[in-house]
């Protein structure tokens, strides 16, 4: 069994060819198709934060209506850039959303991607110290993240205050508890996969790996993993982990498929990505026979316990629900994944 669910980057352009024109129609219909997804029997609703472009950039709002739509799915991102963020306000708003869902929600971090403008997160009022680089910056606020969420009094409570206090130090509230048990680290090397597991994260790991040994992108994703799940038992963490893998995987069943992603399949690409060398994975699309084979391949697949379909956003709820249901109907059962 695995777990399936959808990551939507939420695009939007005012192309005629788009079905998403505005920002209101990405939040619409991102709330829509996570509700399609559990009617269909999806696992998940994991949406990607951007900021300054033309995609979703501000989670909480989102999340806390798809939890309040939803009953049943896990609600996430994948991933939410820490240098941009206030852990403790964070905190307050994850707690937030993940009440109104009722502990479902799946929280994707990390320090986040090649950006839309230079060193957006000294717009947000946020600059890594000095002698401290942008990765430090995103992991300070990730170790205050973690702190605050194990829900320990920390704050000095006012002598007068205008309500009661609880006895010692106050925590932030809404507290969720087992949210901290719920937070996910986006890893692009081996290397973060390993500081992953020792602080206790689940890894969200995705189509590119900002490294290539000149192995298939799946196989290098596999020693990912591995390295993570042997270093989360060096730790001696008591829970189980849990990883992600994401993946454009499309079946072609019928003519808009074939149109769409008939010529999309191929192999891994290599690439610079921020000065070095980057290896991408590749895109599936075939007939759901030839998904089935081509997927068993996949060792990174096979290790994960999580599967997040990338779906096209601006082609519409009804088709991108077609998509994932492709993949529930025809390819999930052959691979012993339903």
């Amino acid at each position: 069994m695995k777990n399936i669910g959808f990551l939507s980057f939420g695009h939007w352009s005012d192309s005629p060819h788009s079905a998403t024109r505005s920002a209101s129609d990405v939040l619409h219909q991102s709330i829509e198709l996570a509700e399609a997804v559990e009617d269909l029997g999806g696992d998940g609703a994991y949406y990607r934060v951007h900021h300054f472009a033309q995609q979703l950039a501000s989670p909480f709002p989102l999340l806390a209506a798809v939890g309040a739509r939803t009953s049943r799915i896990e609600i996430g991102t994948g991933v939410i850039d820490m240098r941009y963020e206030n852990p403790l306000y964070m905190a307050e708003d994850a707690g937030a959303a993940d009440l109104i869902s009722d502990g479902r929600l799946q929280l994707g971090i990390s320090r986040g991607s090649p950006e839309q403008v230079i060193d957006g997160y000294r717009y947000f009022g946020y600059a890594p110290s000095e002698g401290q680089s942008d990765a430090d910056l995103a992991r300070q606020h990730t170790q205050v993240l973690l702190e605050v969420l194990k829900g320990r009094g920390f704050a000095e409570p006012n002598p007068r205050p205008m309500f009661p206090n609880p006895p010692g130090r106050l925590r932030l509230e809404p507290h969720s508890p087992g949210l901290r048990d719920r937070i996910w680290w986006g890893a692009g090397t081996r290397a973060t996969a390993e500081w992953t597991a020792e602080q206790g994260m689940n890894l969200m790991s995705s189509t590119l790996l900002t490294e290539d040994t000149g192995v298939p992108f799946h196989e290098l994703q596999a020693e990912q993993i591995q390295r993570f799940r042997d270093a989360w038992k060096a730790a001696g963490h008591e829970r189980e982990p849990r990883v992600s893998v994401s993946r454009s995987i499309f079946a072609l069943v019928d003519d808009r498929d074939r149109a769409y992603f008939g010529g999309s399949g191929g192999d891994d690409q290599v690439g610079f990505l921020e000065g070095g060398r980057a290896r991408f994975g590749r895109t599936y699309a075939a007939e759901p026979d030839q998904l089935v084979e081509q997927l068993r391949e996949d060792t990174a697949v096979a290790a994960a316990d999580t599967l997040l379909l990338t779906v096209p956003n601006q082609l519409g709820v009804e088709y991108n629900a077609h998509v994932v249901e492709s993949i529930l109907k025809h390819v999930a059962p052959e691979l012993g994944w339903r």
